[in-house]
């Protein structure tokens, strides 16, 4: 049964987001909330993690997986920027957008797009989500909370419990979340591509 902490959305209680940090360090599987509704997500490295999500989400090999870190200083040690990537994804950081960008060789390969060497990098503008990665002091792997026949994600905390409740650790809720999935750029070609129009504004991309 998944553990439930309901936190404040301004100042989300400390000891609750502690305990989910240990949970995540422990190599369990967190719902937490976004800008861009709700994610699920795993301490980098945790392969049976990334099992889990995949099999939630009935994902294949070929799915993007996202790295989730606070603040954009945090992507240097994992993707590859021109000066052009650089600055489409300041400019619209922190915000709701995955970018698709070309992984460093310290991005676990399980993470990676089998043939692209590629991985998706978002820094969500959500007060829980930014908390919990400075407590946590490391990325999340994370993938949109989007499950099979279901034609929209869920929103509510307590529903991601009731609906994932043998499936995760733990679910976190702040009472604030996304409706729409993010809006997804790939940034390894020649000219942005918009892949996934979602929460984000596809405009500046196109």
């Amino acid at each position: 049964m998944a553990q439930y902490y309901d936190v404040h959305p301004d100042n989300p209680q400390p000891r609750s987001l502690a305990q989910v940090s240990k949970i995540l360090s422990d190599g369990g599987l967190v719902a937490y909330p976004t800008d861009s509704c709700y994610a699920l997500g795993c301490l980098l490295g945790n392969a049976e993690g990334l099992e889990r999500i995949r099999r939630i989400r009935k994902l294949d090999d070929k799915h993007h997986f996202t790295l989730v870190v606070d603040r954009f200083a945090q992507l240097g040690p994992w993707v590859d920027m021109s000066n052009r990537d650089f600055r489409a994804v300041k400019a619209a950081t922190p915000g709701s957008y995955t970018f698709i960008l070309h992984a460093t060789r310290e991005v676990p390969k399980m993470m990676q797009h089998p043939k692209k060497k590629s991985v998706g990098v978002r820094i969500p503008n959500h007060r829980t989500t930014l908390a919990l990665l400075e407590t946590l002091g490391a990325p999340l792997m994370s993938s949109t909370l989007l499950l099979p026949g279901h034609e929209d994600p869920p929103t509510d905390g307590w529903t991601v419990k009731e609906l994932l409740d043998n499936e995760v650790d733990a679910v976190l809720d702040s009472g604030d979340c996304g409706v729409e999935p993010t809006t997804v750029v790939d940034l390894t070609g020649d000219v942005p591509e918009v892949v996934r129009v979602g929460a984000g504004d596809p405009s500046l991309f196109e």
